[in-house]
């Protein structure tokens, strides 16, 4: 059974495991490595961001109620 080949597309060209150096190979896992940790930012970023916006909404209302209990 022929091993099937890893094949890496860089700048629209393919690229094998076996033509890549050492060091190229430690860069793409780098590189993955990288874009992994971004996505995972950029959730994180969206959570604190609506969390953010809950608490602002939650002292806008808090505020509100104090205002209106105040004018009465």
């Amino acid at each position: 059974m022929a091993e099937e080949k890893k094949v890496i597309t860089i700048d629209n060209k393919e690229y094998t495991e076996d033509q890549l150096t050492d060091q190229q190979k430690v860069i793409i896992n780098h590189v993955n490595s990288l874009a992994q940790k971004i996505v995972s930012a950029e959730f994180n970023l969206d959570q604190l961001k609506v969390g953010k916006n809950a608490f602002e909404k939650m002292l806008g209302d808090t505020l509100k109620e104090q205002d209106a209990v105040e004018e009465k």
